[in-house]
């Protein structure tokens, strides 16, 4: 029972980002130099969540081209893991952290095949109910 409310006061803390809220524009500009280093290309992002609690941010985006195409991951540094069959999908998981007015990439993972973001609240001290595994 004491278990289940810690949860629940963790997940209630967090709060989805919408469309017309300025802060998501200024978190996808934070997210975006990180992935498009990661894959050698301009980018833009469509966004399957995008949650903040206090100086936090969770992520979980798709990249595509800047005309809206699907990125072809075969021709980006994450070939290898997609010919050996390690790479799942085009996904984009990433942590944000607000320092001094100012939101900065502290991890992300491409096409991971595991939810390599679970451990991310022990690694960096975020707020476990900013990841909220069990939202759709």
């Amino acid at each position: 029972m004491i278990a289940t409310m810690m949860v629940m006061a963790a997940l209630a803390g967090a709060s989805d980002i919408g469309v017309a809220d300025p802060q998501r524009r200024i978190l996808l500009d934070a997210l975006r130099p990180a992935v498009e280093r990661d894959l050698a290309q301009k980018v833009k992002f469509v966004v399957h969540r995008l949650r903040r609690q206090d100086r936090w941010a969770f992520a979980h985006v798709v990249p595509q081209t800047p005309a809206g195409g699907a990125i072809d991951f075969r021709k980006t540094r994450h070939a290898e893991r997609v010919e050996a069959g390690i790479f799942d999908g085009p996904d984009v998981y990433a942590l944000l952290e607000q320092q001094d007015g100012r939101w900065m990439v502290r991890a992300f993972v491409v096409g991971p095949t595991d939810v390599a973001y679970l451990a991310w609240p022990d690694e960096f001290g975020a707020p476990i109910g900013l990841f909220d595994p069990g939202a759709p």
